[in-house]
């Protein structure tokens, strides 16, 4: 290996003369007053770039150190950092490699550098090889120390074999192990990079543009989010917190007044409980788990609830009291403590770490904390989203695509009603509502009617499902959980059967995927990310069928995905020139920014164009990002409100 210590600037230029691809990583050091607290060094607000790794071919590479303790360090590190800026991480005419992007960008954020494409994120071309014929490798399947020893047979060090339990600017950075260390890492990437655009070339040939044009960027954009994080009102959440933990104790008090001293647990699941329920009253088991046990989660707590209210009317207050416990048993576990819990002593701000690779379909995952299941709007009792705060002078920023996954629905099925509708701008709910009922759409739009709120909340269930194989069973259960409606099985029968006769190709749509895929054991979006599944050729109708709605899933809630990923490909491109701009949050279809009260129209300007450009050519849907702002999450009003 041809690794070098290099402590000239002219040497890094020298190294650097005419390359097109660069491999690149940084090793990191906590500050002085966080060197006590676990992984601060992984934390760009705790910790600081120790040394920079570069590698321009297969085995080589330069370690320029910038701030360790003992050895030497290459002079003005601020002014080397300054010339990379603009000759490697924001060069056009550069690949840039790094193994976990996210990570480097977050760290060259904090110096006011936003990578700029091309880059490439080994980590995200990883986990869109495979690791078996259908499997596609995991997150924890993607560790350079993994990866490595099964691609090249190399066993690379391991950081505490080289450190010793120090850090690393308590290195020396002229030892020969301290620069094997760094400089592989940067090699390592680089040789991934070939390696694994080879195997797209082969194989996957659109796996290589989704890593290049979609993955990519996008790890830099989340490096981005997590480096800003949301500020959160920790006064006010403790606030709730108290008030939560005594309402609590109320409704345990409640329930043991009926129950006597059966243990409930913190969220009224324990076998104890069960026993109970059905041992001690009797009552009916009117769900089970999948292992054919006695269930006693939210929905049997829901149809128990209903069979008490007709049989054992005396019971009723029971089951209230258990769906009151267990709701803000939640509330406080998951929101309170969950967010208190991650709340960075530093910023004073939450950082989940955000996975853009965390579903099969390419959509976001979110934990530590897991900001997906936030509270939805108009459903948040304690007002969580309101305690995620702007600070003093600035608003918070939310563009939402408007039913994305229903365009891309339309886009695909060629619908001409559905197509009309989104063309002319219309309300597809109406429609849908208009086709299920056999009414005219100004009917069917018309608040004032008796019927328009029911009918709307079906429609809805309707339009979110029906592209996914809905079936009569599955519309009325979600009516029952989800929207309260008790909807006799006939009339959901007839509500598809209307649904299908009038999108009539829709049917024909799904038809030709569920056939696809029977024959190539796969589904994939318009862009080419493939999901294997091989269950469609099972002899169990459970699994054959939930394979087939996962074909028809995938390319709606894949390419939608894809759509808002390619326009945060497009924000990475403007944002240096808006410093001031602060990406915050990716939460279902919706981008988060933080920026000065004063900048909201122009940042929203800006956001609508990255986010409604036409993502590819064929795609004739018109794309809707509805804007709205205000001083913290909860109280974000429509920006017609506020103009």
């Amino acid at each position: 290996m041809d690794y070098t210590c290099v402590l000239t600037l002219n040497k890094i230029k020298a190294y650097l003369a005419g390359a097109a691809v660069v491999g690149f990583d940084f090793e990191t050091s906590p500050l002085d007053e966080y060197r006590d607290e676990d992984r601060a060094a992984l934390d760009a607000h705790k910790a600081a770039i120790t040394g920079v790794s570069l590698s321009v071919s297969q085995g080589s590479g330069i370690y320029i150190p910038l701030r360790h303790r003992i050895g030497k360090n290459i002079p003005k590190p601020e002014a080397v950092m300054a010339y990379l800026k603009t000759a490697l991480f924001e060069n056009p005419a550069v690949v840039k490699v790094a193994h976990n992007l996210a990570f480097e960008a977050m760290f060259l954020y904090a110096l006011d550098t936003v990578v700029q494409p091309p880059c490439y994120d080994t980590i995200a071309a990883a986990q869109l090889t495979l690791k078996s014929n259908t499997v596609f490798r995991g997150l924890s399947d993607s560790g350079l120390k993994t990866l490595v020893p099964q691609l090249f047979h190399v066993e690379l060090p391991d950081f505490m074999t080289v450190t010793g339990g120090r850090f690393f600017d308590e290195l020396n950075p002229q030892d020969g192990e301290t620069v094997r260390y760094a400089c592989a890492d940067s090699d390592y990437a680089l040789r991934l990079y070939h390696l694994f655009n080879g195997w797209f070339d082969k194989y996957l040939p659109k796996h290589r543009l989704l890593v290049e044009q979609v993955e990519s960027p996008t790890a830099v954009y989340c490096g981005l989010m997590r480096y800003n994080g949301l500020l959160v009102d920790r006064a006010a959440m403790e606030v709730k917190r108290a008030e939560v933990k005594e309402r609590l104790a109320k409704l345990r008090e409640e329930i043991a007044f009926i129950t006597g001293d059966v243990e409930i647990g913190a969220n009224a699941s324990t076998s104890a409980f069960k026993s109970y329920l059905y041992n001690d009253l009797k009552l009916p088991v009117l769900k089970t788990t999948a292992k054919y046990q006695e269930a006693a989660d939210d929905e049997a707590m829901i149809l128990l609830a209903d069979w008490c209210r007709e049989n054992r009317p005396e019971l009723t207050r029971l089951f209230e009291l258990v769906q009151g416990y267990r709701r803000w048993g939640k509330i406080q576990s998951t929101y309170l403590d969950g967010y208190l819990r991650h709340i960075n002593e530093a910023t004073g701000r939450i950082h989940p770490d955000l996975l853009p690779l965390g579903t099969e379909t390419g959509r976001f995952a979110s934990r530590n904390p897991n900001l997906q299941n936030m509270p939805r709007k108009g459903n948040d009792p304690v007002g969580i989203r309101s305690m995620l705060v702007a600070p003093e002078g600035c608003v918070l920023l939310s563009l939402d695509f408007s039913q994305i996954e229903l365009r891309v629905g339309a886009f695909y099925c060629r619908d001409e009603k559905m197509l009309q509708t989104y063309r002319e701008g219309g309300d597809i709910h109406a429609q849908t509502t208009s086709v299920i009922y056999h009414i005219p759409v100004e009917q069917a739009a018309d608040k004032d009617n008796p019927d328009y709120k029911e009918r709307r909340t079906i429609a809805k269930n309707c339009n979110f499902g029906v592209f996914f194989g809905l079936f009569p069973k599955g519309l009325q259960r979600t009516l029952k959980f989800k929207a309260g409606l008790d909807t006799p099985l006939g009339e959901c029968e007839k509500i598809i059967s209307n649904l299908k006769a009038g999108y009539p190709q829709l049917t024909v749509w799904q038809d030709v995927v569920k056939r696809q895929a029977a024959v190539r054991r796969y589904s994939e979006t318009w862009l080419g990310r493939r999901r294997y599944l091989p269950s469609m050729a099972s002899e169990d109708w459970g699994k054959r069928s939930f394979a087939e709605r996962c074909a028809m899933n995938t390319p709606i809630q894949g390419t939608a995905a894809d759509i808002l990923k390619l326009a945060l490909a497009r924000l990475i491109v403007k944002l240096p020139g808006y410093p001031w701009l602060r990406p915050l949050l990716q939460i279902h279809d919706e981008l988060v920014f933080e920026l000065p009260a004063d900048k909201v129209e122009e940042a929203a300007a800006l956001i609508r164009d990255c986010m409604e450009a036409q993502p590819f050519p064929e795609f004739d849907v018109p794309i809707v990002a509805e804007a709205a702002a205000g001083p913290s999450f909860g109280e974000l009003a429509e920006m017609e409100a506020i103009q």
